[in-house]
């Protein structure tokens, strides 16, 4: 089976930083891109970052460009989510997500299938 386990969220101050760790059960590692995603009460699901772990291509939407950086470790068969200068407006349950889609560049969450639980980011002001 495929599962995906996020973990790293919390309760942090504006300004403040996070990590979100994004483990991957069940996929051959390099084969499939990962992305972040995110949804907050009300919106709808949207893409955060984006990354391709065979060759290192990330994608980031523009509102993190800057702040927030994707990364993957293969022998951890992980990738992460370093989150800086945090404004309320993260605040959102994040979930990470698997794609085999040629299309899996634009972040778009209808292009990733296989999804982990999400883990609660909160910024307070």
């Amino acid at each position: 089976d495929v599962q995906l386990q996020a973990s790293g969220g919390g309760l942090v101050q504006a300004g403040g930083s996070l990590r979100l760790s994004c483990e991957v059960f069940g996929f051959i590692f390099n084969d499939v891109a990962i992305g972040w995603f995110r949804q907050a009460p009300g919106k709808e699901r949207e893409g955060v970052a984006c990354i391709s772990p065979s060759d290192g291509q990330r994608y980031y939407k523009d509102f993190v460009k800057g702040r927030f950086t994707i990364s993957s470790d293969s022998a951890k068969n992980t990738v992460y989510l370093q989150m800086n200068r945090l404004e309320p407006k993260d605040t959102a349950v994040y979930y990470c997500a698997t794609s085999t889609s040629i299309n899996w560049s634009d972040c778009e969450a209808r292009n990733y299938g296989s999804w982990g639980q999400g883990t609660q980011v909160t910024v307070s002001s």
